[in-house]
């Protein structure tokens, strides 16, 4: 968090500056790279790295990258990729979901950027376009070179006693469960919200009530002001009940997929209206935890009394179903890649050992318990060819590539226009 919130400050110092030190810094082909773009860059890759933004080594290094990046989307032009809109908004949709599971709601997500949805999706979708064409021109060129079993044995040969040590692997699956949100928490929530709808009736201030109540951390600053949205940005429940108000008009209390909400319509033009709300969110409590772990417990003591097996249970229960059809399995990862939550659980387990339930934060609002099994743990070793071979085969392709690359890059250069005016 401290690093994106650097981030945002040097981002907005160098916009702030903008209007003084912008300039042509390069020419690619028709495209330009201005100076406020080199920084931006730059700035966002010296956070990443903890590295100096102002360093001139590191701003030649990324302004380098950006000329290959314009360089490839002149290549693609000339290849005559194209791009269709459905491609381009369904990578848009991923991206913002991406965001949304990062930041915790669409409506973060929102209050972080300045603008809706919609608007962001109107700023990313030039630069997504471009990006895709230039992934399908690398796709083209790249997509089919990889090592050979010759070339990954040679590359062995020569390289094995510089490759260093195999890192510790490990192989896990989890069984995990949300705490539910039960008709007791729907209920509570229902009658809390219904009494402030009373209150609003009965002429209290919206806007105060929403700083001072609604969850939305989005809109709960502005007084609950979502702007103006268009049709098919809200949820589908509270689009419904928005766009049947008339001006001036509260709701009743409505239910959509991220708790109750009270809706106000300020103001509508044609398929964009401008609304209010305070929300209500659905939250598990303490009950609903403890159910969720006693629940996991005793999947637990089934497996170990072999009533079952983790695999059945995972299919059956879990609510990670993207994992749960495998099984639980998530994967072999090195310890290193391994998210700090799971790190802490697997550290000292053994082969075939199951966890007792833990917590697992998915986001900054989603959370849930997991039970954890280490299918497999490979220590860490001196590479092998035969016991090693899709390893070191990976990084016998990735040497290959980079080959092919730097060899096709610099023909770009030789045969498209480009010019630095640093």
């Amino acid at each position: 968090m401290k690093k994106i919130l650097l981030l945002i400050l040097l981002i907005s110092k160098i916009i702030f500056a903008q209007e003084v030190i912008d300039k042509i810094v390069a020419i690619v082909d028709n495209e330009i790279i201005m100076l406020s773009e080199l920084k931006v860059r730059t700035a966002i890759i010296a956070t990443q790295r903890n590295l100096n933004p102002d360093d001139a080594k590191l701003m030649k290094t990324v302004l380098n990258s950006i000329i290959d990046e314009k360089l490839l989307y002149a290549q693609a032009k000339l290849d005559s990729i194209d791009v269709q809109d459905e491609m381009v908004n369904s990578e848009l949709d991923r991206l913002i979901g991406t965001y949304v599971q990062q930041y915790g709601s669409r409506e973060a997500v929102e209050k972080l950027y300045g603008m809706s949805i919609e608007k962001l999706k109107r700023e990313f979708k030039e630069d997504t376009r471009k990006r895709l064409m230039t992934r399908m021109v690398q796709q083209k060129k790249f997509g089919s070179v990889e090592a050979s079993r010759r070339e990954v044995e040679e590359f062995f040969n020569s390289f094995k006693d510089s490759l260093g040590m195999i890192p510790e692997k490990v192989t896990i699956a989890h069984i995990f469960k949300n705490p539910k949100v039960d008709k007791r928490i729907k209920n509570k929530t229902k009658a809390k919200a219904q009494v402030i709808l009373d209150s609003l009736k009965n002429g209290a201030d919206f806007a105060e009530l929403a700083k001072k109540l609604s969850e939305d951390p989005g809109s709960k600053d502005r007084g609950g002001d979502l702007g103006w949205i268009k049709r098919g940005v809200f949820d589908p429940a509270f689009e419904a009940a928005v766009f049947a108000l008339v001006k001036g008009e509260l709701s009743e209390v409505i239910e959509s997929s991220f708790g109750y909400h009270i809706i106000q319509l300020l103001d509508r033009r044609g398929e964009s209206v401008h609304a209010r709300h305070i929300l209500f969110a659905l939250k598990s409590d303490d009950e609903s935890e403890l159910n969720s772990i006693e629940f996991l417990s005793g999947i637990r003591d089934s497996i170990l009394q072999k009533k079952n097996t983790f695999e059945y249970y995972a299919k059956k229960y879990s609510d990670d179903k993207q994992t749960a059809a495998l099984g639980g399995e998530l994967g072999t990862f090195e310890l290193s890649q391994l998210d700090k939550q799971f790190a802490k659980v697997v550290f000292s387990m053994k082969k075939g050992d199951i966890s007792f339930p833990k917590r697992l934060q998915l986001n900054r609002v989603t959370y849930g318990f997991h039970i954890v099994k280490l299918i497999d743990r490979v220590p860490a070793h001196l590479p092998d060819i035969d016991k090693d071979y899709q390893t070191i085969k990976q990084i016998a392709d990735y040497q290959k590539k980079e080959k092919v690359y730097n060899q096709w890059m610099k023909a770009l250069r030789d045969k498209i226009y480009w010019e630095i005016k640093l």
